[in-house]
């Protein structure tokens, strides 16, 4: 009986797999569902004997079984896509069934945990340092520091804490492991745990991945006893993206209100439940299986710079090949967009590009010579983020996609602080002023007429602009979180490199 594999990625799912799945079976094959390959534009995809078929449509089934089917893409392994990839994370990718603890065992799970064990949790955290590895989640603070603070804290009681809270547009990665390999999460916790000397452990998952959310709760039932005395909890927040910072996540762990907390103190020290915490995203704590098990110099050996290991990379947007690239630092955006992402889906030149979710920066393809690598991106203006890169082409309109940030922003902000609650709301009218000005309509009315048009006969368009340039600087420095101190980042960028579409090739110029 043929055995055919497909997977069951939410990604998958939405594009029709359970129906391929079920035409399959109809058709007398043994199905498995698995995690995803993460090569979206093909799904849904069938593997059998290794050769992938897909994007895939029930009436496909036949002409695949005879060995008549024009959707044949060759040995999944041996595709260019899945090929140059270095897979840490990603290893188990599209070969094990999510829940099979047999499969995961097999596939090596559970040896990072065994010999975290075996080497006492000072050696432990002594191979995360030496490793490199820094947080996944956009930050990227070393998570050895992190986890020294916590182990050294005196306290009767500690706490890890899985920021699973994926929120940027263009971003995957966290929910794919999350569906795909979710033992993997759970081993990489339950490591933290024993090297800092912690009990609990709560997985922290925004509830419009329902997907994953059930993944991890049958994951950590069926784990339990592996990881004991370390206890594991899943909780769903109610999707704000500011519980994506760490403060915030923490308050609503606790019932709180979802609002960013001042620090000092540092969650390391005080808190959840003002215990000292390890607060790590997804990629961050699944990146330590591999880690432990093959030791932290192998790790340090792959990367760029201090941007040490692998990357799991989102390619999304106006793309041809759409989905998940692991790999080592260093790989340039132009190959990723182009190479690997195939340029644009609609066959037309990239305009921009934005990397690092909504609040990333706008790259041209002048800037495809940057290697992938925090401190290169940095001092380009930009930031790499969780890793999502999203391609737009030339009917782009960058004015608008600076709109869109700001309106995110007040959309999504917490209103805490200030700069934040109102630069974000002056940041959209006044973009809406400036767009108005060369002709592009306000997207909505966001003043009284009368008041627009008085502010607009006061400034000029450079004046306009600088005083936008003004507002993103208060925002930049004088939020509380990331959330109002990046805004700026995809509005600088948009007006920095696309002046033409603020109806300003020499506004800015003319207001300095």
């Amino acid at each position: 009986m043929t055995l055919v594999r497909i997977s069951e990625d939410a990604l998958a799912l939405a594009c029709g797999a359970d129906e391929v799945a079920a035409a399959f079976a109809a058709a007398g094959c043994t199905v498995e569902r698995v995690s995803s390959w993460g090569m979206h534009w093909l799904e849904p995809l069938a593997e059998i004997g290794g050769e992938g078929f897909g994007p895939l449509e029930p009436e496909d089934v036949a002409a695949v079984l005879g060995g008549t089917s024009s959707k044949a893409v060759g040995r999944i392994e041996d595709h260019p896509f899945i090929a140059r990839q270095q897979r840490f994370i990603f290893a188990r990718a599209g070969k094990t069934r999510p829940l099979s603890l047999e499969d995961y065992a097999a596939h090596g799970g559970w040896q990072g945990l065994a010999r975290a064990r075996e080497i006492g949790p000072e050696a432990t955290i002594d191979e995360v340092v030496q490793s490199g590895l820094r947080g996944r989640g956009g930050a990227g603070f070393p998570a050895g520091i992190k986890w020294t603070t916590v182990a050294r804290a005196a306290a009767s009681r500690k706490y890890i804490v899985c920021n699973a809270d994926e929120g940027d547009s263009a971003t995957f990665a966290d929910r794919m492991v999350m569906e795909g390999d979710p033992f993997l999460l759970i081993e990489g916790m339950a490591i933290a745990a024993h090297a800092v000397g912690a009990q609990k452990g709560f997985v922290y998952i925004r509830s419009e991945y329902p997907h994953a959310i059930t993944k991890m709760a049958a994951a950590v039932r069926a784990s339990a006893h592996l990881v004991a005395p370390f206890e594991l909890e899943v909780r769903v927040g109610a999707g704000a993206y500011v519980c994506g910072e760490e403060t915030s996540l923490l308050n609503s762990l606790e019932g709180r209100r979802g609002e960013v907390r001042a620090k000092p103190p540092l969650p390391a020290l005080e808190g959840l439940f003002g215990r000292p915490t390890v607060v790590n995203n997804v990629l961050t704590l699944a990146s330590v299986p591999w880690i432990l098990a093959h030791g932290g110099d192998a790790y340090a050996n792959v990367g760029f710079g201090r941007s040490k290991g692998t990357m799991p990379i989102q390619l999304a947007g106006n793309v041809k090949h759409g989905g998940l690239f692991e790999v080592g630092f260093g790989i340039t955006l132009g190959e990723l967009v182009n190479d690997v992402g195939g340029g644009t889906a609609s066959g037309r030149p990239v305009r921009a590009v934005q990397v690092g979710g909504p609040l990333g920066a706008y790259h041209t393809p002048a800037d495809f010579h940057l290697p992938f690598d925090y401190e290169a991106f940095a001092a380009a203006d930009g930031l790499i983020g969780h890793a999502g890169i999203t391609v737009f082409d030339d009917t782009a309109d960058m004015s608008a996609q600076a709109r869109f940030a700001m309106a995110f922003c007040a959309a999504e902000s917490c209103g805490k602080c200030t700069p934040c609650r109102i630069g974000s709301t002056r940041g959209v009218e006044l973009i809406d002023r400036i767009r108005a000005r060369s002709g592009r309509a306000p997207d909505r009315v966001e003043v009284l007429p009368q008041m627009h048009n008085a502010r607009k006969t006061e400034r000029s368009l450079a004046e306009e602009i600088a005083l936008l340039e003004d507002l993103c600087e208060t925002m930049k420095f004088g939020s509380l979180c990331a959330l109002g101190g990046f805004t700026p980042y995809p509005v600088l960028s948009a007006l920095r490199n696309f002046p033409q579409d603020f109806g300003a090739d020499g506004a800015r110029e003319a207001a300095e």
